[in-house]
């Protein structure tokens, strides 16, 4: 991996915690995550003009893709609802590297080298620590929220693979995300209104600010990261992004004024290596 797609890719990892972040707007956990990909179909409409119709042989990839992330959206939603934000996100987060890269080995025979796989495992270790700090009854799981969790990670996993897979075959990552997002936004308002009714569509308006900055900053966090699976095994990509973990730890130590206990720095540091072992993988 190349230096200036590594800090791309860090770059779309800070996208990808910021909007996050954005989530935590009062709204139902549905309804927020609803309105940010409605936010991004609002952007990649006017995308669309300037980026080629997609090739034949994406279309495929593009629809499986957008059942993919109703199925991330509708399950982290889920996952938000009964458990924790600072658990949910980094076993969401944290367990999808290793599915990629155990799928991308066995389908795509994409294969990082020794480092690379080290990186991806000290990724993986140092997020489940966060998940799991340990301190008692009051910081386990219940069953629902990991099942949900779960699930997350593995759309999340599905649609990595698929979307790497996809803008290869595209020929052009900026246009397959694009087109992604539109789709996946009208079908994320279509899933929000047939579990919810019409009566939701009121309090997007009223948080659209919200949306469209949300939107931006989903689009491009994902968008970097189409790219770089283009230019990098799409194993080490995925890893590398789940750095937006460590990032959100510093939104809420910093904005949201959350605590930093000791376990969260030994897991941070983890990361950090795990960080350098995919870079010079």
């Amino acid at each position: 991996m190349t230096t200036p797609v590594f800090l791309a890719v860090l770059a779309s990892a800070l996208m990808h915690a910021s909007w996050n972040a954005l989530v935590k707007v009062g709204l139902d956990r549905l309804l927020s995550i609803s309105l940010i990909q409605v936010g991004c179909a609002i952007i990649a409409l006017v995308g669309v003009a300037f980026v080629p119709f997609p090739h034949a042989d994406a279309w495929p990839w593009l629809a499986a893709s957008v059942i993919l992330h109703i199925g991330y959206n509708v399950f982290l939603a889920r996952a938000y609802r009964v458990g924790d934000l600072g658990q949910i996100y980094p076993i969401a987060r944290g367990c999808a590297p290793l599915l990629v890269t155990l799928i991308g080995i066995g389908l795509l025979s994409d294969h990082p080298s020794s480092l690379g796989y080290a990186g991806i495992g000290l990724l993986v270790l140092g997020i489940l620590c966060m998940a799991f700090p340990g301190g008692g009854q009051r910081h386990r799981l219940e069953h629902a929220s990991l099942i949900n969790a779960l699930m997350t990670s593995m759309f999340i996993a599905g649609y990595t693979l698929t979307d790497g897979s996809g803008a290869r075959a595209n020929g052009d990552a900026l246009g397959y995300v694009i087109w992604l997002f539109l789709l996946n936004g009208f079908a994320m308002l279509l899933v929000l209104v047939a579990l919810n009714g019409t009566r939701a569509l009121p309090q997007l308006g009223h948080h659209w600010r919200i949306g469209l900055m949300g939107g931006a900053l989903s689009l491009g966090a994902y968008g970097v990261t189409i790219w770089a699976m283009t230019m990098a095994p799409i194993a080490l990509v995925a890893a590398l992004r789940e750095t937006s973990v460590l990032f959100a730890i510093a939104i809420g130590v910093i904005w949201l004024k959350e605590p930093l206990r000791r376990e969260r720095l030994l897991a941070g540091g983890l990361i950090l290596a795990g960080v350098a072992l995919t870079h010079w993988g």
